[in-house]
Order: C-alpha cells, then sequence, then structure tokens
C-alpha cells in the first residue's frame, strides 16, 4: 500500500513539474499583473499646445474600449494620463510620480520635444519604457545611447528635407521666409530643411523669424517675414500659431507657396479655426489617415474611429487629425502589448517594439509601413505630399522616404 502511495505522489510531483514552467512564462515588473498594464503619459491639456489635448482624450478613449472588449490578453490597461502644461519642469515632476509612486510599466505618447528631453536622461536611467513619443525629434532614434526611447511620428529632420528638396526641384529660384518656432522641435525641421536646401540654403532663406510657444501671437513676425520680398513661406509652428500665421499671411495680402508642417496640419483644429478659405494650397505632408477626407468614409478602420468618438470622447472634432494621430498611435500599444504576451517585462516590451516588421497600423496610410529594428528605431520611412483644395488634402506625387 505505501508502495503504491509513493508511486502516485511521485505521479503527482512529477505532473506538477511539467506544469510549472507554463506557469512561470508569466513575467511581470512594476505596472504589470495578470489582471492590469499600468501606462503613464503626460499630455498638455492646458497651456500654449492644449490643442494637442484631443490626443490624450482619444487614447484614453480608445483603451476604455480595449478594455471592455476584455483587454489586452486579459488584462486591463489603468492608463494615468497628466496634464504637464507644455511645460518641461512639470514634465519632470509628473512622469517622476508616475515612475516612482504610481509605478507604471511604462509611459506612452507624452507629447513634446521640450517635454520629452526634459526626461529623456530620467528615463534611460530608470530602465523604463519612453515609447512611442508624440514628437518626431531625430533624437528619439539613437538606439546606443537611448535605448529605452522610441519616437512614434516621422522625423522632424528628414521632413524638412523632403520640403526644402521639393522647393529645389519645383522652384529652384525661390526667396524663402521661414517662421520657427524656438526650441528643439523648431530647429529640427529648420536644419533638415537647409539639407535639403544644400549649398543654396543660404542664399534661397531671405529671412527667418523666431517665437515663443509664450507669445501671444506670431503677428509682427508675419509682417517682418512679407517684407523680405519671400516668394515662398516654410511655416514651422504648432497649431495655435500655425493657424495664427495662415490668417495674418492672408490679411497682409501675402502670396506665396506656402508650406505647412505635419504636426500642423490638422483640418479640425488648424485650418479651420483659421479659416478654409484661407488655406487653400498649402503644401504639407500625411501619414495617417485624414477623417475629413471623404475617400476614407467607407473604410473599416475610419467606421470604428467615428464609433468610438461618438460613444466616447464626443466632445471630439472628428476631422481633427491629432484624433486619427492618437487612434493609430493607441492601435500600435496595443500591438506591442498583444506581441509582449504573458512577457510584460520592462525589457520585452522594448524588444517587441524595437523588432516591428512591415506592419500596417489600420489607421495609417496605406503603403506607410512601420519598420523599426535594435539599431533603428525610427518607425516610419515614408510620407506623402499633399496639397489643400479648401475642403480636404489631397494627394500629389508618390510616397517620399523620410529616412
Amino acid at each position: 500500500m505505501k508502495k503504491r502511495q509513493f508511486a502516485l505522489t511521485a505521479l503527482c510531483l512529477s505532473i506538477l513539474a511539467f506544469a510549472l514552467p507554463a506557469t512561470a512564462q508569466k513575467k511581470y515588473d512594476p505596472g504589470a499583473s495578470d489582471t492590469e498594464i499600468k501606462i503613464g503619459q503626460t499630455m498638455p491639456y492646458s497651456g500654449p499646445a492644449s490643442a494637442y489635448g484631443v490626443i490624450g482624450k482619444v487614447e484614453a478613449a480608445y483603451f476604455k474600449q480595449i478594455n471592455e472588449q476584455g483587454g489586452v490578453n486579459g488584462r486591463k490597461i489603468n492608463f494615468i494620463s497628466l496634464d504637464d502644461g507644455y511645460s518641461p519642469p512639470k514634465t519632470v515632476e509628473m512622469i517622476r510620480r508616475l515612475v516612482e509612486q504610481d509605478e507604471v510599466l511604462l509611459t506612452f505618447g507624452t507629447l513634446g520635444t521640450p517635454s520629452n528631453t526634459a526626461i529623456h536622461k530620467y528615463m534611460n536611467a530608470k530602465k523604463v519604457p519612453h515609447m512611442f513619443l508624440a514628437t518626431g525629434a531625430s533624437k528619439w532614434n539613437d538606439p546606443q545611447n537611448f535605448p529605452w526611447t522610441i519616437g512614434f511620428n516621422p522625423n522632424y529632420n528628414s521632413e524638412g528635407k523632403l520640403y526644402g528638396q521639393h522647393i529645389l526641384a519645383t522652384k529652384p529660384n525661390a526667396k524663402i521666409a521661414v517662421l520657427v518656432q524656438n526650441d528643439d522641435y523648431g530647429k529640427d525641421y529648420l536644419n533638415g530643411f537647409k539639407d535639403g536646401l544644400g549649398a543654396k540654403a543660404a542664399s534661397m532663406i531671405v529671412a527667418t523669424a523666431s517665437y515663443e510657444v509664450t507669445d501671444p501671437t506670431i503677428d509682427s513676425q508675419i509682417v517682418t517675414l512679407k517684407g523680405s520680398g519671400a516668394d515662398t513661406f516654410f511655416n514651422i509652428t504648432t497649431p495655435k500659431f500655425a493657424a495664427q500665421a495662415i490668417r495674418k499671411v492672408d490679411e497682409v495680402g501675402w502670396k506665396p507657396t506656402h508650406y505647412l508642417n505635419n504636426v500642423s496640419a490638422s483640418p479640425g483644429s488648424v485650418l479651420k479655426p483659421a479659416g478654409l478659405d484661407k488655406s487653400v494650397g498649402l503644401i504639407s505632408m500625411l501619414y495617417v489617415k485624414d477623417a475629413s477626407d471623404p475617400k476614407w468614409d467607407n473604410d473599416p478602420t475610419m467606421k470604428d474611429f467615428k464609433a468610438l468618438l461618438k460613444k466616447y470622447a464626443p466632445e471630439v472634432n472628428v476631422d481633427d487629425s491629432n484624433a486619427t494621430y492618437a487612434y493609430a498611435a493607441a492601435q500600435l500599444m496595443v500591438h506591442v502589448l498583444k506581441q509582449a504576451g504573458d512577457n510584460l517585462t520592462r525589457e520585452n516590451i522594448m524588444k517587441q517594439a524595437t523588432n516591428l516588421k512591415d506592419l500596417q497600423i489600420p489607421m495609417v496610410l496605406p503603403g506607410v509601413v512601420g519598420n523599426t529594428s535594435p539599431t533603428d528605431f525610427a518607425l516610419f520611412q515614408t510620407m506623402q505630399m499633399v496639397r489643400f483644395d479648401g475642403q480636404k488634402w489631397v494627394d500629389f506625387g508618390k510616397p517620399a522616404s523620410v529616412k
């Protein structure tokens, strides 16, 4: 009898031994558990860049919907999004709280080049994933020195370079005026623009004016730039100032070929407030679907997006491209979390994010796929040049590489 009991005990232990590895596959760092994935973010819900607050609202709505559908691999996303007012010192304060007190698994989509610059070294020193930043500064693609930071937007420097190359090809004798935000974001665009113009940059750029994000208006800068005699205008601004610039250019009777950076190309939050009639002819670049364009009306992803806003964020303007941007970024974040499976360590999250292969994010333009590698964190390689016709952005030319 004892021998039989011993044999049964041995058999049970053997079965348990086989079962244990399956249980051991679950790995968690702070912010993750069997039931929860805790994600942090700062966003300018107030202050000079508050137009971008829509991004945080839509991302929160998307995660809420995901939770109601069962979560990510059975875990609910606990999304903590704090208002930093586009103030880098406040960003530092909020991020330290998220990492050290709330103990988030990762931060996602923190907005702004100055804000992310302020926390760049801290996040990497803490080895907390600093993910899919809402900024296209080229510095985010530095895996050797900052292996815990990865951006989302196409590179500002490369986008600026493409505008410069387009002007060289279509208007080689252009006299160019530039309005630029006086921070790393603005400088990144301007440096790329000069690279695109090459040796002719010094002679073609006849005037440059800058502004601070705390300035009330940029009216005087536009008057000065018009007075330079420029026939081409590169508008490197965030939404509030982009709308002001479009209005003022029209008001003073200036008729330049007007290039507007992608981050302010929203019909809802920039062009409509500025005046659609005043925005005709603007040239920009897109990589995310434009909800104001009727060609996407029957697109399944666009239908899902509009249904999401109607149910969870009815105050958000459906034509605001910041909203579709947020939807795309949140889709990518959920994809990476799903790929991570039950290995919700910070190291594995970064591994999944930096090994994306030809990923077509549903809200991103067809053919604009995401690719990353451990040695290259730049997510998107192509953008589509567009011109505003008074109602919507219209594609022209082929998608251009921004690598």
